[in-house]
């Protein structure tokens, strides 16, 4: 019998699975391909292109045992959802006016994977896929170190619902919101907006902080 594909949303619940509650975190480093782009994530071929990008590097590198290019340290796991980071250059972040958002799409990585495993996903990538413009991603590590995250559930225009709670929490614990000093709101995809109810779906939303007091 096969082991169990290891799979981080259900290994990590504190980072995939909050409550619907407002909960302060300490996220640890952890290795994500990503890419960058700007404007309303609504029908913009740029994040779809993003989406797809992301998505076909990140199985390329867990089928890479498949290719007879495995990895040292490989394990089998479920690749982990699609995330994203928002922010503004300059002013108050608004969830209503999207067209100034700039974003980065990302996906985690397993730990074995390193800069010689995604130029060989980046490879075969690019053979199967060659209007993908594969320059376009890149593998970093991310800390955000301190942060209040929240399990929004419904579609993504309710969210600032949901941020009202993270924006007392913060009131009533002393904390700061980094949005304005180079922190970005981000979010963690658990549902797939192509097959759930828009009143079903779960949103991990995070948002950086600091203590203030």
């Amino acid at each position: 019998m096969s082991e169990k594909a290891f799979d981080y949303k259900k290994e990590y619940k504190d980072l995939y699975m909050p409550k619907d509650k407002p909960v302060l975190i300490e996220v640890p480093p952890m290795n994500f391909l990503m890419v960058d782009g700007s404007g309303d994530p609504n029908n913009n071929p740029e994040f779809q292109h993003a989406t797809e990008l992301l998505y076909g590097l990140s199985y390329a590198i867990k089928m890479s045992k498949k290719k007879g290019k495995q990895p040292e340290g490989y394990f089998d796991y479920v690749v982990p959802p699609l995330e994203g980071l928002w922010w503004i250059d300059e002013g108050a972040f608004s969830f209503e006016e999207r067209d100034n958002w700039k974003w980065t799409l990302m996906i985690r990585q397993p730990e074995f994977a390193n800069e010689e495993v995604v130029r060989w996903a980046a490879n075969e990538l690019a053979r199967k896929k060659p209007e993908l413009a594969i320059e376009k991603a890149r593998f970093e590590s991310l800390e955000e170190g301190l942060c209040v995250q929240i399990m929004h559930i419904g579609p993504y225009s309710t969210e600032p619902e949901t941020m009202k709670k993270v924006e007392a929490f913060l009131l009533e614990h002393g904390l700061k919101d980094r949005l304005t000093s180079g922190g970005k709101h981000h979010e963690i995809y658990l549902s797939d907006p192509r097959k759930s109810k828009p009143e079903s779906m779960k949103t991990v939303l995070r948002h950086p902080v600091e203590r203030s007091i």
